[in-house]
């Protein structure tokens, strides 16, 4: 049966779990806070679901607590920075501070960080920058099971890859929950690894098209990509967009894995290794370098209302833009709680009770 947990309870449980694996308190709130943020904007693929594999990471050796960002390479507008296979939630805002900072400063920066346990939410580092007024680009790749397979192929041979894209968009309401900036965050694949687990735990088909099982078969059985089948193997998550989903995600491995030094998928894996390192090239602007600030918001508005002014199709509430369904999320799961289903709870208390932790039922 699943539960609805508040999201200040649900946090408090995550930091504790978090602390027992050896992360310092600060640390712990900081993951745990992007963590129940993930399920608040309504992606659980991306929230407290992914503590247990967390957990587990810790113990293999691969996730390190209090790691911190290390700079390799500092021109000024160019950075280079190397996570130390520490937390993605702490290590990816360290270093996207650093990167907003010198994008104030010269107009522009360009970074890259290697060597990030898993970053989480792309969109929050986009957010980071929005608020700041820069327009930011992350291309992002995964080092942990081939899980997509490229476009004409019959098996995984890279990861989930994200994109994301914020733009800022000013007057579009007041408060963090009202409608705002453009932040355009996916997965190249057709969804999220993450969503295949959410699936997977609450006995769920998936939409055709999705997957592939580990014949190469069409399914729309999440379990493929989630549990190794009878003959040991793995299904494989499909690109979106076909052609265009797979050059996507190609890029994104080039740019957030051979650019940034984190390495591309090439070589064999160990399907047992939990650890999910992250390589990501980020890009900022300031666009009031670029010319009158007043026109680029004019412009932004201009464009996004005339979007929105378009009538809903039948059956359709009206256009969105990107980052709209995140924050309508966020406002209504944070007065009715985050639903955590039963399988995925019991995955969560079962981490705390590796380190003796009992959590709360």
């Amino acid at each position: 049966m699943s539960k609805i947990i508040s999201s200040l309870e649900l946090q408090a449980v995550t930091a504790d779990i978090l602390v027992a694996a050896g992360s310092s308190a600060a640390e712990a709130q900081t993951v745990a806070a992007n963590l129940v943020m993930a399920n608040l904007s309504g992606h659980d693929s991306h929230g407290v679901g992914m503590l247990p594999r967390y957990v587990d990471a810790v113990l293999e050796g691969g996730l390190k607590p209090n790691a911190a960002a290390r700079i390799t390479m500092d021109i000024g507008s160019m950075l280079a920075l190397d996570g130390q296979r520490g937390y993605g939630q702490v290590v990816g805002e360290q270093a996207m501070g650093l990167a907003i900072d010198r994008a104030l400063a010269h107009g522009s920066c360009i970074m890259t960080l290697a060597q990030a346990h898993h970053l989480g939410r792309i969109g929050h580092f986009a957010e980071m920058a929005v608020a700041r007024g820069l327009v930011s680009m992350h291309f992002v790749s995964v080092v942990s099971r081939p899980v997509v397979a490229p476009w004409g192929g019959a098996d995984g041979r890279f990861g989930t890859n994200p994109c994301c894209i914020g733009i800022p968009v000013a007057g579009r309401g007041q408060g963090a929950d009202a409608p705002g900036h453009f932040i355009l965050d996916f997965a190249t694949s057709r969804v999220a690894q993450g969503k295949m687990r959410v699936a997977y735990n609450k006995g769920q088909q998936v939409a055709p098209g999705t997957l592939i099982d580990e014949y190469g078969n069409p399914s729309t059985d999440p379990g493929v990509v989630v549990v190794p089948q009878s003959n040991g193997l793995l299904g494989a998550l499909l690109t979106f967009g076909e052609h265009k989903g797979f050059g996507m995600a190609v890029a994104c491995e080039l740019l957030g894995g051979a650019l940034s030094g984190n390495g591309t998928w090439h070589k064999p894996c160990d399907p047992t290794v939990r650890a999910v390192i992250n390589g990501m090239l980020c890009i900022l602007i300031d666009p009031a370098r670029l010319g009158p600030k007043a026109d680029f918001e004019r412009e932004t508005l201009a464009f996004v209302d005339s979007l929105q002014a378009s009538p809903p199709a039948p059956g359709s509430p009206g256009v969105q833009i990107a980052g709209d369904p995140e924050r309508a999320a966020r406002a209504q799961r944070s007065i009715d709680g985050v639903m955590i289903d039963s399988q995925t709870w019991q995955d969560i208390t079962e981490a705390g009770r590796k380190f003796g932790l009992v959590v709360p039922a």
